[in-house]
């Protein structure tokens, strides 16, 4: 199993949400986070006075999925939320040793 965590710009989590319930994924959690990378953040002015905003807004989407999903929900995630520009966000994925579903104590994918 693999958990793919996944930082998109706001605006594209319906757009890959959708793309990812026409795949099969049935589950995600999704939390609104801030960043800082490449985009370096923006001046803005707000009553006369300049400031600079560095952490930009983000959604990050965290997913477990079984090992022959990984390239598919990738695939779906860059597809949907690719506009092209800087900022787009990150993929990451890593192993997962073990799941346990607490309802049923199911363990390992059919807990997923």
């Amino acid at each position: 199993m693999k958990k793919i965590e996944v930082i998109i710009k706001p605006f594209k989590l319906e757009d890959v949400k959708d793309a990812l319930v026409e795949i099969g994924i049935t589950g995600m959690s999704v939390y609104d986070v801030k960043g800082y990378g490449r985009q370096q953040g923006h001046s803005e002015l707000y009553r006369g006075a300049e400031y600079v905003v560095d952490f930009l807004p983000k959604i990050k989407i965290d997913i477990v999925v079984k090992d022959e999903m990984v390239e598919s929900t990738i695939n779906a995630i860059v597809n949907s939320a690719k506009t092209g520009k800087i900022g787009d966000g990150k993929i990451f994925v890593s192993s997962l040793d073990e799941v346990v579903r607490i309802r049923t104590e199911e363990r390992g994918t059919e807990a997923v």
